[in-house]
């Protein structure tokens, strides 16, 4: 999960794996993939920032789970 600010200003927390797509009209919209949409005040820049460091922490723990079972 991801978290990112409504313009509520109340905290959002996703899953980027259901994110359909990112829009500016000028607020970022994302769209999941079961057709419901969320305006958040991140940039796209910044939401994408951080699908990105969610998935490289994904991926570290996945390899070191990978180690851990094969006894590296």
């Amino acid at each position: 999960m991801i978290k990112l600010t409504g313009l509520n200003n109340k905290a959002l927390y996703l899953n980027p794996d259901l994110f359909e797509k990112l829009e500016v009209t000028p607020d970022t919209v994302i769209t999941l993939s079961n057709g419901k949409k969320y305006v958040v005040k991140e940039s796209p820049d910044e939401v994408i920032e951080l699908i990105i460091q969610f998935r490289r922490k994904y991926m570290y723990y996945i390899s070191e789970v990978i180690k851990w079972k094969k006894g590296i």
